[in-house]
């Protein structure tokens, strides 16, 4: 049976911690879904518990991504062996609310092309994390919400739901980083495609440490940051 979303999870030497945090996302998952988890290579930490809970529920989908090393092109590899119409993308880490994934795919299935969880709006925390990448974060969301009418006040978060119809057509050329995220909200303002937000509390990993690489990846951001205050476009037929 086709599944109703795709969950696309990136991993990076999560280790045995990966299978606790699966095992919480496929409890508060209840659309049918599959849930891929895409690592970068085979001695990753994550895979040989990935695909030992992969043995138990046919729900868990482990991906080998082979078009390079890096979340955006991890993100690029899920997408593109997405089986449902709506796609959530959400990290390995647990700083997302996995209870939330139904809610953002219910919202595409109503109309939206991007259901982004936001930080930054009533309701929304984001707890822990660097003080500079937050504020960072804040600042380039709120900004685009009220200057360049994104349609939500967390363009940089990468916990969001998609359109796969949508993504089919704008395409995808992230390639550092998490910018996937603002890139596609980006992409649907400049074509007048709807966008909604519902509030999130993000915690910080209690656990490892973060892959975010600021200093390397922030020319990316900055690319869709001001790509989203360009003109209008027709949408292709």
């Amino acid at each position: 049976m086709k599944p109703r979303v795709s969950v696309l999870v990136t991993a990076y030497n999560e280790g045995e911690q990966i299978e606790t945090y699966l095992s919480r996302l496929l409890e508060s998952v209840t659309l049918p879904a599959e849930i891929l988890v895409v690592y970068d290579f085979e001695e990753d930490t994550s895979a040989p518990y990935v695909r030992k809970v992969a043995e138990r529920d046919s729900r868990v989908v482990p991906l080998l991504n082979t078009y390079g090393r890096g979340p955006a092109w991890a993100i690029r590899y899920g997408l593109d062996h997405a089986q449902a119409d709506v796609v959530v993308v959400t990290m390995a880490d647990g700083c997302d609310d996995a209870m939330q994934i139904d809610q953002l795919a219910r919202l595409v299935e109503r109309g939206v092309v991007v259901a982004s969880a936001s930080r930054y709006m009533r309701g929304g925390q984001k707890i822990g994390g660097p003080l500079i990448k937050s504020a960072l974060s804040r600042l380039a969301g709120l900004s685009l919400y009220h200057l360049a009418r994104v349609g939500t006040r967390d363009a940089t978060n990468s916990f969001k739901a998609y359109d796969l119809k949508f993504i089919r057509e704008v395409g995808v050329s992230s390639t550092g980083g998490f910018e996937v995220g603002i890139e596609l909200v980006a992409k649907a303002r400049r074509l007048h495609l709807p966008v909604a937000e519902i509030p999130t509390i993000w915690l910080e990993r209690d656990y490892g440490e973060s892959n975010f690489q600021l200093q390397k990846w922030l020319p990316h951001y900055l690319r869709w940051y001001l790509y989203a205050f360009g003109p209008s476009r027709a949408r292709r037929r």
